[in-house]
């Protein structure tokens, strides 16, 4: 507790504020359907998620960074492309793209300040400042880090138990940097926090993906043959 409370002391600077009206998105891969008839011949067309399916479930969500299993958290971006890399797309495959406003003014807190900060080794003690920085973008890097489907269920502990105290102060929400797309992401802890107002269909003409290579490699040696 005494570290959760020590990070709320020095989250001054990094409450970011939001006011109604501001628009944010929010992507889904898939779509719905349309039955079209025409001289006798039917057939479906492809159409934009309604406005309840670009929300969670109230009693089905998934567990995230932000929220465990079964506690529904919005998650949105600020920007389209963000929120259309968030999802994973894949070529040929159809993105609804939601438009939503922000419903009230809220009181976000910021962990993108200072995320892109290099991971830092300290040989001696740091200072208050240096120590707070570090932490900060610690954290920072933990939100981003991509969810994935199969992950344990313990490595969201820390950011979930981080949210939820955040949670209990009375913000309304996070914001960390996408590691999959060029913005950043927004958790808000109330789904009527933000209201859908469009939402788009939009296909996924190309994906752009980058390479590191590992520290770890081997090499197979092949045996030469004997000479006869």
């Amino acid at each position: 507790m005494t570290f959760l409370n020590t990070l709320l002391a020095t989250s001054a600077k990094r409450q970011q504020r939001i006011s109604e009206g501001k628009a944010v998105w929010r992507a889904q891969m898939g779509h719905a359907n349309r039955e079209y008839e025409q001289n006798g011949t039917s057939w479906d067309e492809p159409i934009p998620y309604p406005a309840s399916r670009m929300k969670p479930l109230p009693h089905a969500a998934h567990e995230g960074r932000v929220n465990p299993k079964g506690i529904p958290c919005l998650y949105v971006a600020n920007n389209k492309e963000t929120a259309m890399a968030e999802v994973r797309p894949w070529v040929g495959g159809l993105v609804s793209l939601a438009q939503l406003r922000i419903a009230r003014d809220i009181t976000l807190i910021d962990f993108t300040i200072g995320h892109d900060r290099e991971f830092e080794i300290f040989l001696e003690e740091p200072s208050p400042a240096e120590r707070e920085q570090s932490v900060w973008a610690q954290i920072g890097r933990a939100f981003s880090e991509p969810v994935i489907s199969d992950a344990v269920s313990a490595n969201y502990v820390p950011t979930q138990v981080i949210a939820e105290f955040i949670k209990k102060k009375g913000f309304d929400g996070v914001a960390y940097k996408s590691k999959l797309g060029p913005g950043y992401n927004i958790a808000l802890f109330d789904l009527a926090a933000a209201e859908v107002i469009d939402c788009r269909l939009h296909p996924v003409k190309s994906v752009s993906f980058q390479f590191g290579e590992a520290q770890d490699a081997y090499t197979v040696k092949r045996k030469l043959k004997k000479e006869a």
